[in-house]
């Protein structure tokens, strides 16, 4: 259990009998946190608890408990030791890990886990995929603003956009993307020229029967020598000698891409559904919690996606790579990498990092390379741009924090929401028997428990 020198002195206050308790020092829970206070609702906010802090907390019997910690470990401890202290308190619990989601709701009665990260995919799903649209659910239908009202209707991607899509699809198999693919593909094509040129020379030159001309073609290309002498046709002679010379250049070529291909991660293929797509395709700037569960919405909706991630040891490359979903190792702020990706036939690009500064400056970059894309942007984290309308000159930016404080409010209030629309100045919540209703959110982060910003373990990536 985390050390209590590390908690606030509100940790050591007498716990308020029907107050909520809440726990952890991330932007989410420093907005649950004022959200509640400013529906006057009793809050007890723990920081980082020891077992008798939690003890004195639960002694009161709170109608709910909120664990947001930012770290699942951290947040799977907390949440048995609630539910051991208090069997019957309902509680909410925030987690990426879908595994221990869902072990937590069946071992756990009165247990609702999210994860911040999910719950917000579909917001910016459609957003991505159709500028008219404010949610793009998987299973459900989508939402989307009509006569000033939030409407339900079915969506599909246009014939225009899915014949892009496929033609994006299509035009990158076999088209290396760096140094190490252009090395395996050319040292390969070249073998594969020498070996196809050879052997129709014999055969309809010499009329070499059709397996004798590939025998011979062959030695060719392993530079073995020509498999007999044409008498008469010293120019086969010389181009043969050329050729098994040039092989020896192609299979070096090839044996240093595949060398440094196999050593690598191998996060874009040069062939299947992991190449890189040209046209038609949403770039997805930042691979942390946000931008791997919006990669996995995108792909499940068969949207072709592209992630950026610059850096090379990033929890989350192994899960996307194991998923399908190509992944480029550069800073996307980089006008040269987003012209590279094909951010000029892109359907949006979105700045999904969890430092607003970055995403500011990927968005900035993305209108300088192709003046023309949409952009979407994650806000939320950052104290500095608590604002999120002076971003609006950048594209359509959405709070996920606030979204997020939303949902976990409303589930502690026991309104069992299905589904948070993050808007640009509001945010609905899909609740049973109401449908979609606006539910408001502090703007800021009016909370005196903890220091303004997201501590190292609190961003949500």
């Amino acid at each position: 259990m985390p050390n209590a020198s590390a908690s606030h002195a509100t940790s050591n206050r007498a716990p308020h009998p029907d107050g909520f308790v809440v726990i952890g020092t991330t932007g989410l829970t420093r907005r649950v946190c004022a959200a509640l206070r400013q529906q006057r609702r009793r809050v007890h906010h723990l920081t980082t608890p020891d077992d008798q802090e939690l003890e004195r907390a639960l002694s009161g019997g709170p109608p709910g408990v909120a664990v947001l910690t930012g770290d699942d470990v951290t947040a799977l401890r907390y949440a048995l030791a609630v539910r051991h202290l208090s069997p019957t308190t309902p509680v909410v619990v925030a987690v990426f890990d879908r595994t221990i989601a869902q072990q937590l709701q069946a071992l756990l009665p009165h247990c609702t886990t999210l994860s911040p990260a999910e719950l917000l995919a579909p917001t910016l799903a459609g957003l991505c995929a159709d500028p008219d649209l404010l949610a793009l659910p998987r299973t459900a239908p989508a939402v989307r603003r009509q006569d000033g009202r939030l409407v339900r209707t079915p969506w599909r991607s246009t014939p225009a956009a899915r014949w892009r899509s496929l033609v994006g699809r299509l035009s990158g198999q076999l088209r290396p993307h760096d140094a190490d693919s252009r090395m395996l593909l050319g040292g390969l094509l070249g073998i594969t020229a020498v070996l196809g040129l050879d052997w129709a020379w014999l055969c309809t030159a010499f009329h070499e029967p059709v397996g004798t001309a590939f025998v011979e073609a062959a030695r060719v290309v392993t530079a073995v020598g020509p498999a007999g002498t044409h008498p008469g046709h010293r120019a086969y002679q010389a181009v043969s000698g050329a050729m098994m010379l040039s092989t020896l250049g192609f299979t070096a070529l090839l044996t240093a891409g595949l060398v440094n291909r196999m050593s690598g991660p191998r996060l874009v293929g040069l062939l299947g559904p992991r190449v890189l797509p040209r046209s038609g395709h949403v770039l997805v700037v930042g691979l942390g919690q946000v931008g791997l569960r919006l990669c996995q919405a995108l792909h499940q909706l068969r949207i072709p996606v592209v992630a950026v991630e610059r850096d090379p040891t990033a929890a989350h490359l192994r899960l996307a790579r194991s998923q399908g979903i190509p992944v480029v190792l550069a800073h996307g702020e980089d006008r040269r990498v987003l012209r590279r990706l094909g951010l000029h036939r892109a359907r949006a690009l979105a700045a999904m990092g969890s430092d607003e500064l970055d995403n500011i400056a990927v968005a900035v970059a993305a209108h300088g390379a192709a003046p023309g894309v949409r952009v979407v942007l994650r806000a939320g984290e950052n104290e500095a741009i608590a604002e999120t309308r002076s971003l609006l000159p950048l594209g359509h930016t959405r709070d996920t924090t606030r979204a997020s404080a939303a949902f976990v409010v409303a589930t502690l209030l026991g309104e069992r929401p299905r589904l948070v629309v993050a808007d640009f100045d509001c945010d609905y919540l899909d609740l049973p028997d109401e449908g979609l209703v606006p539910r408001p959110v502090p703007a800021r982060d009016d909370c005196d428990h903890v220091a303004p910003g997201p501590s190292p373990a609190g961003r949500t990536g």
